[in-house]
């Protein structure tokens, strides 16, 4: 499947979604699933009897409304958030005033311009100006909340909490709210999740194609981006590839190495593909025509054991610690070289919850339950401490009653196992 491929993805037709990402006909109705989501927050603040959640975080506001707005600039600064009431209207104030980027969209009742206060923007006035925000956001409380002063924040400097705070509110984690809301994906999420796993798997493809001894990382890497972009994805969120001694140990982004005949070449896509719904798998490869080594085996092949492990140990209703204590087993040789978690939740992008090792579970661990509707990424590194090369796989997968559903279809290397 090449870029081409983005016909499977999407049917001809003018674009008629006007207030987000421009996409021809999508496969599911964009509104049932724009709807869903923003139910499911006013869910959780109801939960937890919180009046309002802000949002600075661009993953955040794009679940809430599916409003798009230079997302990635915007995560640099407190340019652009999003008011959700538990029992009122959703409000969006964005960067600047460009309301045809929310027309038509049902997570956006109200469109307002922010007044921004961060250093950039306001530079000595920045004080003043985080006043005048924190006072229309209590305005808001007061409007919309029914005297309800509890308001759920995902990320916001100490000049807004502080200004906020001036008017008798009370800040709780706005992470939490949202967290707990994306965890359980409907039918529709599903569908654009397995769109942007198309765009994914294609892009590996062109990578697969394209890796020849001499062609540099950044230029294999490239064309994952170049096949996503193409299929109307978004970003990636990473530079997660390398090759030979820079795969041992794990977490060198790309770089301008040749790669050569008979390397290991390991990658992350962390990938936010169409309809901004990350497509997160790991696959190694071998470059050249030639025949893995038995170490290069070896390390495959206990790669791919403790993947299949753990996705077996996955079914609802099974609790975090249970998977943290029954993963695989990881050979000592490999434990110091080990993956940071066992596996992670993943939606418009990572997400949770993140599943440690049981090694690391009395410091970092954390319980809870595994749900039918839930999508997770299933992790593994493989390289020995001084080993010469290390194996990265991965793949998603959705929680069902019994056991697991494969979304990620990209074949692994089975003749060398």
């Amino acid at each position: 499947m090449g870029i081409n491929a983005a016909e499977a993805v999407y049917s001809k037709g003018a674009p008629r979604q006007h207030g987000a990402m421009e996409y021809s006909d999508a496969p599911v109705d964009l509104d049932e699933v724009r709807r869903y989501r923003i139910g499911r927050i006013r869910d959780e603040l109801k939960k937890r009897d919180l009046g309002a959640v802000l949002l600075f975080d661009q993953v955040n506001t794009r679940y809430a409304t599916d409003a798009t707005n230079m997302q990635v600039w915007c995560s640099h600064y407190e340019t652009r958030c999003a008011f959700i009431a538990a029992d009122g209207p959703s409000i969006l104030l964005d960067y600047s005033n460009h309301p045809h980027l929310a027309e038509d969209l049902p997570g956006v009742d109200d469109y307002r311009v922010m007044r921004t206060f961060y250093y950039f923007a306001a530079g000595t006035e920045s004080q003043a100006r985080a006043k005048e925000f924190g006072g229309e956001i209590a305005e808001l409380m007061k409007q919309h909340c029914g005297g309800n002063k509890r308001l759920a924040v995902d990320r916001l400097s100490h000049l807004g909490t502080d200004a906020i705070r001036a008017h008798g509110i009370e800040l709780f984690d706005g992470l939490e709210v949202l967290e707990h809301a994306r965890e359980i994906k409907s039918a529709g999420e599903l569908v654009l999740m397995r769109a942007s796993m198309a765009a994914c798997e294609a892009g590996m493809k062109s990578m697969h194609d394209a890796m020849e001894p001499g062609i540099t990382e950044n230029a294999l890497w490239a064309k994952l981006h170049e096949t996503n972009i193409a299929m109307g994805g978004e970003w990636i969120e990473t530079r997660l590839l390398s090759s030979g001694p820079r795969t041992n140990p794990w977490f060198r982004e790309c770089s301008m190495r040749p790669i050569e005949k008979g390397d290991m070449v390991s990658f992350d896509t962390d990938l936010v593909g169409p309809y901004g719904y990350c497509s997160d798998i790991s696959r190694s490869w071998l470059c050249g025509d030639g025949k893995p080594d038995d170490e290069q085996r070896r390390l495959y092949a206990a790669a791919v054991e403790q993947i299949k492990y753990n996705i077996g140990l996955l079914k609802d209703g099974v609790s975090f610690r249970e998977i943290s204590e029954k993963a695989w087993p990881i050979p000592d040789e490999f434990l110091s070289n080990r993956y940071s978690c066992v596996l992670h939740g993943v939606g418009l992008a990572d997400e949770y919850p993140s599943i440690k090792h049981g090694v690391d579970y009395a410091k970092s661990g954390y319980d809870g339950v595994f749900l039918e509707g839930m999508t997770v990424c299933v992790e593994s590194f493989i390289g020995s401490e001084g080993g010469k090369e290390g194996v990265k796989l991965e793949e998603q997968v959705l929680i069902t009653k019994d056991s697991v559903e494969m979304l990620s279809t990209y074949p692994l290397e089975d003749s060398w196992l």
